[in-house]
């Protein structure tokens, strides 16, 4: 019994062979095994407590590289877009140079405070500059509503801006035309008011209805020439050239809608007829 306590006597014994062989292991040996076994299970434990996380981040590193490069492919859109909005600012004052007007350019705002539509919530319609037009109070006109066809101009003007989808930051629902204060708007087409006001991004404004769906939109403008139910035909002047609204230069904003949609003025429209 003394000597079994010794150590342990491992017996290996092959199938089919007559013989047996047997390893002794000195109990030291035993207890050195087993506490390199239990160093060895503790050390894996402290491993994957310790590096778990940061091979989970490692794994995570990929998403986390498609999300800086598109936020980085963003912020240089950005800037791009920063750098043409500069661009034509700088445009609006040499513009503004060339037809002697005194203004202060606005604060730059959100595009989508801009009007995108025409019912009565969404505009504020504001007493001043309005004014009733000669050939506005005489009665109904009997051409009746028409297609607009007619530039809205008789005066030269320059085109520094056209229609423009995309996001909001480059979306434009119409054309600029720089002009010097107090030219004629005429009426691209015969028609009724359906809506004259104030808005903050488009200043003073009007709404004429057509036939077949199409609407046209004059903003910025100094003073208006007709009001809300009247009917206008093709030509007629229905207000004044200005600066009001978001605007950093004399210009008049002209937008062509049919069916609530946005349609290119030049589509209909031939430039200067």
């Amino acid at each position: 019994m003394a000597a079994a306590s010794k150590g342990f006597t491992v017996v290996i014994h092959r199938d089919g062979a007559l013989e047996s062989r047997q390893i002794r292991i000195p109990r030291w040996a035993y207890r050195t095994l087993v506490t390199l076994g239990g160093v060895l299970a503790v050390f894996t434990v402290v491993v994957i407590v310790m590096y778990g996380p940061i091979l989970a981040a490692a794994g995570r590193a990929p998403l986390l590289k498609r999300d800086v490069d598109r936020l980085t492919r963003e912020n240089r859109r950005v800037h791009e877009l920063a750098q043409r909005l500069d661009e034509a600012e700088a445009r609006y004052a040499h513009l503004r140079g060339m037809l002697g007007a005194n203004v202060v350019p606005p604060a730059r705002g959100d595009a989508d405070s801009a009007l995108r539509a025409t019912s009565d919530e969404r505009l504020y319609v504001g007493p001043p500059m309005f004014a009733r037009a000669p050939e506005a109070a005489g009665g109904a006109d009997s051409s009746g509503p028409t297609i607009p066809s007619r530039w809205p101009l008789t005066v030269r003007s320059y085109r520094t801006r056209g229609l423009a989808s995309g996001d909001t930051l480059e979306r434009h629902a119409g054309l600029d035309l720089a002009v010097p204060v107090g030219s004629d708007v005429r009426a691209s087409g015969g028609g009724v008011v359906g809506q004259t006001g104030s808005d903050s991004a488009y200043g003073l404004f009007v709404m004429l209805r057509h036939s077949d769906g199409f609407e046209t939109m004059y903003g910025h403008l100094s003073r208006v020439l007709v009001q809300r139910g009247d009917r206008v035909r093709e030509g007629q002047v229905v207000a004044l050239t200005g600066n009001s609204g978001r605007s950093t230069a004399p210009h008049l904003h002209f937008e062509v809608r049919r069916n609530g949609r946005s349609v290119d003025p030049l589509s209909l429209v031939r430039e200067g007829n």
